[in-house]
């Protein structure tokens, strides 16, 4: 489960068994996780996270798109 990217107590990641499936990122912060499709960028599931905080993790997307992509490419050997 590689950590492709961090900002404050948020963590972006893929697992290795998401290789069949369209890019996308997994969230976690404490016990709450999210889950965005990253092209378009849109939540997928969400599992204790407001909506404030699905707002405001979905514009970190938006800002580091181009890096969760490539992380994710550069994971899956794209």
């Amino acid at each position: 489960m590689p950590t492709l990217l961090r900002v404050g107590s948020y963590r972006f990641f893929c697992y290795a068994g998401d290789r069949d499936e369209s890019p996308h990122i997994h969230i976690e912060r404490d016990e709450d996780q999210a889950k965005f499709w990253l092209s378009p960028i849109r939540l997928q599931k969400n599992k204790g996270f407001s909506r404030t905080e699905i707002n405001h993790i979905q514009k970190l997307i938006q800002e580091h798109q181009e890096q969760l992509l490539a992380g994710w490419n550069d994971f899956f050997n794209d």
